[in-house]
């Protein structure tokens, strides 16, 4: 599996869906928006997409400013 372009072993990862990956990173699911193999997925959907050996995510944070 590939995270924001680095290769992850898929057997390192305990997470089942990118949800629980999220959790697992302790990452706030209220400041990233998530692209699962070049498609962004809506919140409703991390729950229940599986994370497989071939996949590509991209997590990309949300930067405030101004």
């Amino acid at each position: 599996m590939k995270v924001n372009g680095k290769n992850i072993e898929q057997s390192s990862i305990s997470a089942k869906t990118i949800a629980e990956y999220l959790s697992t990173l302790r990452i706030n699911p209220g400041t990233v928006a998530i692209e699962w193999n070049g498609e962004i997925l809506s919140r409703e959907k991390w729950s229940e997409t599986s994370l497989g050996e071939n996949d590509k995510l991209e997590i990309i944070k949300f930067v405030g400013g101004g």
